[in-house]
C-alpha cells in the first residue's frame, strides 16, 4: 500500500517504511508460521486437507465481521454489539423457518434485515447524538441478547436442505462459507484501496475535524459503515446457524465481539484510528482460527483457550500503543 496524504497534512498508513514498522507488520506473520510448526509437531491432524479446510470454515463468519469492524476502527469508531447481533439474526431466522413455516430464503432475508437495523440503530446513534460507540455499542449489545433470550429459551433446529447447503455445502471442493467470506474480503479492500470513501475512511480516523473542512461526509459514511457491519453481523448469524442446523438463543454469538475485535487488533488496525490494512486483518483472522483449532487438536481445556485469546488481545493492544509511539517519536525526530 502506498502512502496516502489526507486531510490535515497527515499521512495515512502504508507511507512509512522504517525498519521499527516492518518488524510491527512482521511479528505476527512470524509467530503464525511458528504456531504452524509448533502444532504440526505436536498433531499429525493438523497440517492436513480436512482440517485447513476446518479452520477455513471456523474463521470463516470472523472474517466477514471483521472487514467492516476494522473499517469502522480505522475511522475511529467501533461496534461491540455484534455478537448479541449474531445471536438475534440467527435465531430469528430459524424461528421464522421453524416456527413461521418461512421459506428458507424469506428468513435469511429477514435475519440481514435484523442485522442491518440493529447496525443502523448504532449508527444514528453513534454519528448523529456524538454518544460514545462504546458506550452505545455496549448497550445495543445487552439489548439484542435479552431480546434474543426472550424471543425464545429453547433452541430452533432443523432448517432444511436449504440452509444444510448454506451452511455446510461445498463448491469446488471449499465450504460455501469460506466463498462468502472471501467475497466480504474482495468488497472490503476493493472498498478501501479503490475508491474515494475508502480514501474517506483513513481521513476521518486521521483528523475528523479536518476532514469535515474537506468536505469528507464525516457524519454519513460512519452511519453507512454502521448498517454495513450489521448486515455482516447478520450474515454471521444466518451461516451459524445454517452450519450448526440449530440456533441456541444462550451461546450464539457469545463474546464473538472480543474475538473480532483481537483479529482486527492483531492485524495492526490501530484502535485510536487512522492506520490499518485489509490484508492485516485476513492475517488476524487466520491467526486466531490456527491458534484455536491447533489448541482444540491437542485437547487444550476451554478456559485456557479464553486465556489465550484473551492473552492475544492484550498483546495487540500493546503493539498498537507501541507503533502509536514510535510514530510520535519520528514525527518529532523530523520536526527537529
Amino acid at each position: 500500500m502506498t502512502a496516502t496524504t489526507v486531510p490535515g497534512g497527515k499521512t495515512a498508513p502504508g507511507g512509512s517504511r522504517s525498519a521499527i514498522d516492518l518488524i510491527l507488520r512482521s511479528a505476527l506473520l512470524i509467530g503464525l508460521i511458528l504456531m504452524v510448526v509448533f502444532f504440526t509437531a505436536q498433531s499429525d491432524l493438523f497440517l492436513t486437507a480436512g482440517n485447513i479446510k476446518n479452520i477455513a470454515l471456523s474463521s470463516a463468519v470472523l472474517l466477514i465481521v471483521a472487514v467492516p469492524q476494522a473499517l469502522l476502527v480505522i475511522m475511529g469508531y467501533v461496534d461491540l454489539s455484534v455478537g448479541s447481533a449474531v445471536g438475534l439474526s440467527g435465531v430469528v431466522t430459524g424461528l421464522l423457518i421453524v416456527d413461521q413455516q418461512w421459506s428458507w430464503g424469506a428468513a435469511v432475508l429477514a435475519g440481514l434485515a435484523i442485522g442491518t437495523i440493529g447496525g443502523l440503530a448504532n449508527g444514528v446513534l453513534v454519528s448523529y447524538t456524538r454518544l460514545s460507540p462504546i458506550i452505545v455499542t455496549l448497550g445495543t449489545l445487552q439489548l439484542y441478547r435479552g431480546i434474543t433470550q426472550f424471543l425464545r429459551e429453547d433452541p430452533p433446529s432443523d432448517f432444511g436442505r436449504g440452509m444444510a447447503l448454506l451452511g455446510r455445502g461445498l463448491y469446488l471442493g471449499v465450504p460455501v462459507p469460506v466463498w462468502i467470506a472471501l467475497g466480504v474480503f474482495a468488497l472490503g479492500a476493493l472498498f478501501l484501496y479503490g475508491t474515494a470513501p475508502g480514501r474517506h475512511v483513513y481521513a476521518i480516523g486521521v483528523n475528523t475535524e479536518a476532514a469535515y473542512l474537506s468536505g469528507v461526509a464525516t457524519k454519513r459514511l460512519p452511519l453507512i459503515m454502521y448498517g454495513v457491519i450489521g448486515l455482516a453481523a447478520g450474515l454471521g448469524g444466518v451461516l451459524y446457524a445454517a452450519r450448526l442446523d440449530s440456533a441456541p438463543p444462550g451461546t450464539l454469538g457469545v463474546s464473538f465481539e472480543l474475538e473480532v475485535l483481537t483479529a482486527v487488533l492483531l492485524g495492526g488496525v490501530a484502535f485510536s484510528g487512522g492506520r490499518g490494512t485489509m490484508f492485516g486483518v485476513l492475517l488476524g483472522v487466520v491467526f486466531l482460527g490456527v491458534l484455536r483449532n491447533g489448541m482444540t487438536l491437542m485437547n487444550v481445556p476451554y478456559f485456557a483457550q479464553a486465556m489465550a485469546t484473551g492473552a492475544a488481545l492484550v498483546i495487540a493492544a500493546g503493539l498498537d500503543q507501541l507503533g502509536q509511539r514510535t510514530g510520535m517519536v519520528r514525527r518529532v525526530l523530523r520536526r527537529n
